[in-house]
């Protein structure tokens, strides 16, 4: 084991084992509309400055602000939605930082501890930050007993909760969805196993929440629906079935660096190539990747 990983793992090396890196990415066959948004990356490090909580899933390499940056370009985006990841736990610093670089170009979304104050919130959102995430599937963060406090103390800056869960608790927390006083974004398309399908009730509670306008999805993270390399022609059937029903409700995301993979790493430029396979024409492409970003993040 590496000097490196000693410092940055758990005393259990087992508890946080280190992820793949991402892979280089070429320029992708699709032009992305003016003003296009990536509104799901993690930035990381570096970690002398920045370091990671002990109690995490997984083992990172460093991914700074400047090496998205470098990513953005290469995809023809315009702007980028940087949020909280779970190894960094709810020190917001790196966060704040890399939004107060590049200004209203980018965004956040960050991960609060459940006794935040309101100055804390204030200064949150003069950086940029526009939501705040509640993590269900990795430990470094609160869990769904600060949703409803969260939610009150942030509704009146205009922001909304994200929440990266498994669609099949969906049935067991839709009514305390239901009584926020903000909007709800959920990661990853709802982060089930696309072998599940279109047809069974937890997806079809999700369309309905969907047309109800208060939740929006992210068209994010394929490859974490489908173990397979052919993740996105697998989950081609559950982004066609959202984008049939709520066009106006949904976000595209990289997830770049794709933190957590230990196996397989995606080609982001085959990501955003699959956002455009996925939309029945370039008005709907538009829709996704500038308007509905526009109105959910300003």
């Amino acid at each position: 084991m590496d000097e490196q990983f000693d410092e940055l793992s758990t005393p259990d090396a087992r508890a946080a084992p280190r992820c793949l890196a991402p892979l280089s990415t070429a320029t992708p066959a699709m032009q992305a509309p003016a003003g296009s948004w990536d509104c799901h990356a993690h930035v990381l490090g570096p970690f002398d400055r920045y370091p990671l909580v002990r109690d995490r899933a997984y083992t990172p390499e460093e991914h700074t602000p400047g090496a998205y940056a470098d990513l953005l370009r290469v995809l023809g985006l315009a702007h980028g939605v940087l949020v909280q990841p779970s190894a960094c736990g709810t020190d917001n610093s790196l966060l704040v930082d890399a939004l107060r670089s590049r200004g209203p170009a980018w965004r956040g979304v960050a991960v609060l501890d459940a006794d935040v104050d309101d100055g804390s919130i204030a200064a949150l959102h003069d950086a940029g930050v526009r939501g705040f995430r509640i993590n269900l599937l990795f430990p470094g963060g609160p869990g769904l007993e600060t949703l409803e406090r969260t939610a009150s103390r942030v509704a009146g800056f205009g922001w909304h909760a994200q929440l990266l869960a498994d669609l099949r608790t969906l049935p067991d927390i839709a009514s305390r969805l239901d009584r926020l006083p903000v909007p709800v974004v959920l990661d990853h398309m709802g982060h089930f196993p696309a072998e599940l399908g279109t047809d069974w009730p937890g997806f079809r509670m999700l369309l309905r929440r969907l047309e109800a306008d208060r939740t929006y999805v992210k068209l994010s993270g394929p490859y974490r629906l489908s173990p397979r390399e052919d993740h996105i022609d697998d989950v081609a059937p559950i982004a066609g079935a959202l984008i049939r029903a709520a066009p106006d409700r949904l976000v595209w995301g990289s997830d770049w660096p794709h933190v957590g993979l230990f196996r397989y790493m995606p080609d982001t430029a085959a990501l955003l190539d699959g956002l455009s396979a996925w939309c029945p024409d370039e008005a709907t492409v538009r829709r996704i990747l500038v308007d509905n970003p526009r109105q959910l993040y300003f």
